[in-house]
């Protein structure tokens, strides 16, 4: 028992001594390894099937197609709505409750129903759901320290990301499993200083084709840890 316990305490020290000698690029890549070790995230078709529920509103039920050759599909329910929105080879299409076109201006600019508005959906979709193999993208500053730290209870290594200039403003902090190094939690601010922005709580998992992702994120604002919403994927499935 004793030759057990001296091993037991050694493994825990050299992980911990692993874990100090990290660079951002090697956690980087060891939670990718985690996540997506065949790298089929970005190789293949995707369907997610969510469920997004905020204070105060009716749920919205969201099924997300992400293609690997840049393609992007969303339909989106909420209360008495339904809109579909496509994006294929840079052209966009639209749909409102069965409805293809002439839209109103009331109904395009409430539900953006407009190929900016689309792009906007996708590039953020297919970002937040990608994590962390998004952080692999041109343009993306992964800085070298990683801190251990405690976030929200959890153990964590924490990593600072930003980006060029042409492609975004915002700081991120992302936290990480210390033995695992699965993603757990992510937090952004516009302006640091102003402690704006907001932090994302993550829990479970879903699988599908040696891909795993957080199957639920909870969103709360940094400044007064207002409650914003919940992310759930109900599903996970790889398309031909």
């Amino acid at each position: 028992m004793k030759y057990l316990l001296i091993l037991f305490t050694f493994l825990i020290n050299f992980n911990s001594d692993q874990n100090n000698n990290l660079t951002g690029a090697q956690l980087l890549e060891k939670s990718i390894q985690y996540h997506d070790p065949k790298g089929n995230w970005s190789a293949k078709n995707w369907q997610l099937n969510l469920e997004q529920e905020s204070p105060n509103r009716a749920p919205r039920i969201t099924t997300c197609h992400f293609y690997s050759n840049g393609g992007f599909k969303q339909e989106d329910s909420r209360g008495n709505n339904r809109v579909i929105r496509t994006l294929s080879n840079d052209k966009c299409q639209h749909e409102l409750n069965g409805k293809k076109g002439d839209f109103t201006e009331e109904e395009i600019k409430k539900h953006r129903l407009t190929c900016e508005g689309t792009k906007f959906w996708r590039d953020y979709q297919v970002y937040l759901y990608g994590l962390p193999m998004k952080l692999k993208d041109t343009g993306t500053i992964v800085h070298e320290k990683v801190e251990k730290v405690i976030f929200f209870e959890q153990d964590a290594l924490k990593l600072k990301v930003t980006y060029n200039k042409e492609v975004g403003k915002d700081t991120w902090y992302f936290y990480f499993n210390p033995k695992s190094y699965a993603l757990i939690s992510y937090q952004f601010f516009h302006e640091e200083d102003k402690n704006d922005g907001e932090y994302i709580l993550l829990n479970g998992e879903v699988k599908a084709n040696g891909v795993r992702l957080p199957k639920e994120r909870k969103w709360y604002y940094n400044k007064d840890d207002k409650f914003l919403g919940t992310d759930i994927i109900n599903k996970l499935s790889s398309m031909k």
